[in-house]
């Protein structure tokens, strides 16, 4: 079958907007029709060739959308079932699955070849074989995916929010949740209120945060934290770390949680500075290249003040039982999702969408697809 989808040929070139040829879905594989796709930082990333992928390449991993046929072996959802697409896969078998840490599966290796060693491609065109971001490519109408993708969910969600759940939500929420284990009466910081960390706000406040302070140099940023669960906000790191020790009068946060576009030795120190004794700094944006050292430290400090430095991938979650936990929030009203959705864009727009992310319009913005 023929599929229209947003396509990286080169580094630093936009997306061009190509149709594909896809085939049908072999062992363990579905065939799905996306509706929605969240535009995502990390997508941005292989665009300017700070993370390197296999090219051409299907770009898009935060998506939702209908099964629309399986291939042998599929057991974990049927045709005309909603599903949310998982960025890591979760095999269920491997070590860190059977160990509960399904966001670090042996399977997420290869999210930037394309597809899994030994299997088809399902994607050609002009170009030959084409990959898919992180297996899944959400920015074309149709995919062939591995059923350790996607999660299903009940038919009463919205799909447009559901998207959203897949990556940005729960990378995040689980941020400020898991990995910084925010507990009752903390204080914590937020570095970089995008479509991560607007989350990492939301999962602070509703873990008992009593002070969270949201930290990003564009105002209608700041104004969403507060909209959605700071409790300050502000364009500068310094005046963050002076918050942090004036209201906890002298002691500093206990948690900061870096969810910048790009990581760095600056916002790593002022993190790493932010924090108090015992504190954690949970490093959750990418940085640079994948060799780059950056993070320089004092030692002395984090042994004598029992400093945490950790990463984070996929806010420690484990998506199918906490992408359907996370939307039964939504339900209940404890989780915001559509206050996320800044604008919403067609596949033929997608690159002025990440135009409007780069220049900080949006906190996270949507590909609605058109099917005929």
């Amino acid at each position: 079958m023929k599929t229209t989808a947003a396509v990286v040929h080169e580094a630093g070139k936009p997306l061009e907007i190509e149709e594909l040829d896809l085939g049908g879905p072999q062992e363990g594989e579905i065939l799905v029709r996306y509706t929605h796709a969240g535009l995502c930082h990390s997508d941005l990333h292989v665009m300017d060739g700070e993370i390197p992928g296999w090219l051409p390449m299907v770009l898009g991993h935060e998506g939702a959308g209908v099964v629309e046929d399986v291939g042998p072996g599929v057991t974990r959802v049927a045709p005309g079932d909603r599903f949310v697409c998982s960025f890591i896969p979760n095999c269920g078998t491997c070590h860190w699955c059977a160990t509960g840490q399904q966001a670090i599966c042996d399977m997420g290796a290869n999210t930037m070849r394309g597809f899994l060693p030994g299997e088809h491609w399902p994607l050609s065109g002009p170009a030959g074989r084409y990959g898919a971001m992180c297996m899944l490519g959400t920015f074309s109408q149709y995919g062939v995916i591995h059923q350790a993708s996607a999660v299903k969910i009940d038919n009463d969600l919205p799909l447009d929010v559901a998207a959203l759940v897949g990556c940005g939500v729960p990378t995040g929420w689980g941020s400020a949740v898991n990995a910084a284990d925010v507990r009752a009466g903390q204080t914590v910081v937020v570095y970089g209120i995008g479509g991560i960390g607007i989350n990492a706000v939301q999962g602070a406040r509703f873990a008992g945060a009593k002070y969270v302070i949201a930290v990003d140099p564009t105002p209608f940023k700041r104004e969403k934290a507060l909209e959605l669960g700071a409790t300050h906000a502000t364009g500068d790191a310094d005046e963050a770390r002076r918050l942090a020790v004036e209201l906890t009068r002298g002691v500093g946060a206990d948690k900061a949680i870096v969810t910048v576009g790009v990581t760095n030795s600056e916002v790593v120190d002022q993190a790493f500075n932010a924090i108090g004794k015992a504190g954690t700094v949970v490093l959750t944006s990418m940085g640079g290249g994948f060799h780059d050292r950056t993070i320089q430290l004092p030692a002395q400090v984090a042994t004598l003040w029992k400093k945490t430095i950790k990463g984070s991938l996929f806010g420690d979650c484990n998506p199918t039982t906490d992408i359907p936990r996370l939307l039964g929030l939504y339900q209940s009203g404890d989780l915001k999702l559509d206050e996320l959705i800044t604008r919403t864009y067609t596949l033929e727009q997608v690159n002025q969408g990440y135009e409007d992310l780069v220049a900080g319009r949006n906190v996270r913005g949507l590909i609605v697809h058109k099917h005929d």
